[in-house]
């Protein structure tokens, strides 16, 4: 029985690790490049939209530098990042001028989410290079960003712009078939998941190649969250497969399918989830932790026991209960100096908006 999509495909995000594109010699892995371009070809003349969102800037730049051990020094890192991002666009271009199709680099930061008017930029860019029939190249913007570096992952980014441009589908390439389980002392791979709960969390790991790559299964597994919640389906799948992006889109039951949710968040409370990065965090009281998992009550004064970081009016903070457990993401109403001046709770001020707070559902 072949797989069901929810709709048809018509736009798709493929998101490739840097296993696929890198040897160990930290080396193009020139043939699977080819095979996915050319494969990237057939379906835009099928009319499907493709956006590829590449890693292994790094991995290429330390490659071409002859280095073996990956730094842990932010400057090494952005150096080798300038490198390896000019040595990918140049194969990608060449790989696709094979194929008579064009390609475009785009690289983001998580200022691109985070600020509302350069999210919509970033959607109406997407939006006219797809137009064109141009593919774009997406990466993480390494060489100039901080923390990207330092926590950020591709799996994450492949989400996030799978959210920006509205896919049908994201599809994660990776050196392993899917998502497995271990029973009974066998591997048994999932075929179908409709919910990422705790057990589905608890069987995956990290990633073992750390001199290549960032995140492994669950970094794959936060990313698959954030697109499914957005009503965005997706698959895992090992992208050294032969025909892998064909096989999928035909609907053929290789990898694991995640079930997109049902409930869609809305554009706003999506990108308070996901989309924006916070700058803080609310500490509240078990009165205000109760009142707010009631749902459609907002965060008022009161409630709050202490709070962390540097945010202003309308920044994304998250509410956490006196455990340090997550409950809720937000936007202020507050920032940490007003918070700091106010002696008065007797008004009852809201903190946060119930219509501009989004309940955890970790």
């Amino acid at each position: 029985m072949s797989r069901k999509f929810p709709r048809p495909i018509k736009r798709i995000v493929i998101k490739v690790g840097s296993s696929v594109i890198a040897t160990y010699a930290m080396k193009p892995r020139v043939a699977h490049l080819r095979s996915l371009v050319r494969q990237i070809a057939a379906v835009e003349r099928n009319g499907v939209e493709v956006v590829l969102v590449s890693s292994g800037a790094i991995v290429l730049g330390m490659g071409a530098l002859g280095q073996r051990k990956r730094p842990t020094d932010l400057a090494s890192l952005q150096a080798l990042a300038a490198v390896g991002q000019a040595a990918l666009m140049n194969r990608y271009t060449d790989l696709f001028r094979e194929n008579k199709v064009k390609c475009a680099q785009v690289l983001l930061t998580w200022d691109d989410f985070n600020n509302r008017v350069r999210y919509n930029n970033a959607r109406n860019t997407f939006q006219a290079i797809l137009q064109r029939s141009v593919v774009p190249v997406v990466n993480e913007n390494d060489t100039i960003a901080t923390d990207e570096i330092k926590f950020g992952d591709n799996d994450k980014l492949s989400a996030l712009v799978a959210c920006l441009v509205q896919a049908d589908l994201l599809l994660i390439l990776s050196d392993v078939e899917g998502l497995f389980n271990l029973k009974d002392g066998k591997k048994e791979l999932f075929q179908e998941i409709r919910e990422i709960t705790g057990d589905i969390e608890s069987v995956a790991g990290g990633t073992d190649k750390k001199h290549m790559s960032r995140g492994g299964m669950t970094a794959k597994l936060d990313a698959i969250k954030i697109a499914t919640q957005a009503q965005i389906p997706c698959v895992i799948a090992n992208g050294e497969s032969e025909d892998v992006l064909l096989r999928v889109l035909k609907g053929e039951r290789i990898g694991t399918f995640f079930v997109e949710k049902e409930g869609k968040h809305l554009a706003k409370q999506h990108w308070i989830s996901f989309g924006a990065k916070p700058k803080g965090v609310i500490t509240v009281d078990d009165g205000a932790r109760e009142a707010l998992q009631k749902g459609g009550r907002s965060l008022l004064l009161p409630g709050v026991v202490s709070w962390e970081g540097h945010f202003g009016v309308d920044d994304v903070v998250v509410v956490y209960d006196k455990n340090k457990q997550e409950i809720a993401r937000g936007l202020t109403n507050y920032s940490t100096v007003d918070l700091g001046k106010i002696q008065d709770k007797k008004g009852k001020p809201e903190v946060i908006h119930c219509d501009n707070l989004v309940l955890c559902e970790r």
